[in-house]
């Protein structure tokens, strides 16, 4: 009879160990099956963009592809418009509108206001561009330019009007102008001047040969 109860205790306590050993381990292993479920997930996602809403509960309404189109149906109509290009980024709709090469800054001027017309006649501004309880709306880039190749050339123009969500009214720059031509020129001095360097100019020096302990002087007559 005490062997049978030894036998059944040692049992009993052979199966608590085991089961504390098997809860230990698992526990032990737990973290480190974790880590490696994360590293393995990381690796499989390698490459894979992260998308987010960053604009949840904004841009409400939507500027969608039909508006797209006949925003650069509208712009094409504008006068002295050769080509146009429109795209939606980033929550900010740029217009991009060729002009004749001859055109001048005050032309540019001119068409930017015309086509921003064109767009707002389109998209309403107080509800497309402007921010309204808190929400933040789209962002407007209007860019007209006379020519795309050889800006660094005389006659280049280049006006961008913007129409931010968080503004009233837009503004237009003449970018392709410094506003402080004198700034301009000097940068551009330096920029010239460190991707060309001039040759240092040395001095005219002897250099004489021997040594004049050695030199012997003519007897005197």
């Amino acid at each position: 009879m005490t062997s049978k109860k030894r036998k059944k205790n040692k049992s009993n306590r052979n199966k608590r160990i085991n089961t504390l050993f098997w809860t230990s381990l698992i526990l032990f292993l737990l973290p480190f099956a974790i880590l490696g479920w994360v590293l393995v997930s990381a690796a499989m996602d390698t490459g894979s963009p992260i998308l987010g809403d960053r604009y949840k509960n904004d841009l409400d309404p939507a500027i969608v592809k039909s508006d797209l189109d006949n925003v650069k149906s509208a712009a094409k109509g504008v006068n002295g418009v050769e080509n146009v290009n429109v795209n939606l980024a980033t929550a900010t709709l740029r217009v991009y509108a060729d002009i004749g090469d001859l055109a001048t800054p005050d032309d540019a001027k001119k068409t930017a206001a015309e086509l921003y017309t064109a767009v707002t006649g389109i998209l309403d501004p107080e509800v497309y561009f402007s921010q309204a309880n808190g929400e933040k709306m789209y962002d407007l880039e209007i860019h007209v330019y006379n020519r795309d190749t050889e800006m660094d050339q005389p006659g280049w123009v280049y006006v961008i009007e913007t129409k931010n969500s968080g503004m009233e009214k837009p503004i237009t720059q003449l970018v392709s102008q410094p506003l402080d031509p004198e700034l301009a020129e000097q940068l551009r001095k330096d920029v010239e001047e460190r991707n060309n360097p001039k040759p240092k100019e040395t001095s005219g020096t002897e250099i004489k040969l021997g040594n004049d302990e050695n030199e012997q002087q003519a007897p005197s007559n």
